[in-house]
C-alpha cells in the first residue's frame, strides 16, 4: 500500500472532480469548457484514483471498458448531427429545445455532440494511461 494521504485525497477527491467535469460539460455549450474538458477532468479522477490504488481498482470502479466509451461516444456525436439531417436540414445542423431547462440552459444537438466528445475523450485517455500503467 502507498501513502494513506494520496489514497485518502484520492478517495475524496474523485467524486468531486467527476462532478466539476460534468459542470464544465454542461456549462461548455453556452460559455468556456466542453466535452473535451470535462472529459480530461474525469479522465484525471480515474487517473489519480489509480495512482493511488491500482489500474485493477480503477478499472473496477469504472465498471465499463475505456472502448465502450470510446464507441459510445462516437455513436452519440453522429447521432447528434444525424438529427438535423433527419429533420430535413443539412448535417451537424445545431438545433435546440423551445423550452430552457433551469439549470442548465438550453438543451440541443450541440449539447448532444459534447457528450459524444466526453465520452470519447475519457474513453481514449484512459486507455492509454491505462494500457501504459499495465505493461
Amino acid at each position: 500500500m502507498g501513502s494513506i494521504i494520496l489514497h485518502l485525497a484520492a478517495r475524496y477527491l474523485m467524486p468531486l472532480l467527476l462532478v466539476f467535469s460534468v459542470f464544465l460539460l454542461i456549462r461548455g455549450h453556452n460559455e468556456i469548457g466542453g466535452g473535451f474538458v470535462g472529459g480530461l477532468v474525469a479522465a484525471a479522477a480515474f487517473i489519480l484514483y489509480a495512482i493511488a490504488n491500482n489500474v485493477q481498482e480503477a478499472r473496477r470502479i469504472l465498471r465499463v471498458h475505456p472502448r465502450a466509451l470510446i464507441a459510445s461516444g462516437l455513436l452519440v456525436a453522429l447521432s447528434s448531427g444525424l438529427v438535423g439531417w433527419l429533420t430535413g436540414k443539412p448535417f451537424m445542423t445545431g438545433l435546440w429545445l423551445k423550452d430552457p431547462l433551469p439549470v442548465i440552459g438550453k438543451i440541443g444537438t450541440p449539447l448532444m455532440f459534447d457528450v459524444g466528445v466526453y465520452l470519447v475523450v475519457v474513453g481514449v485517455t484512459l486507455l492509454i494511461i491505462f494500457t501504459l500503467a499495465e505493461e
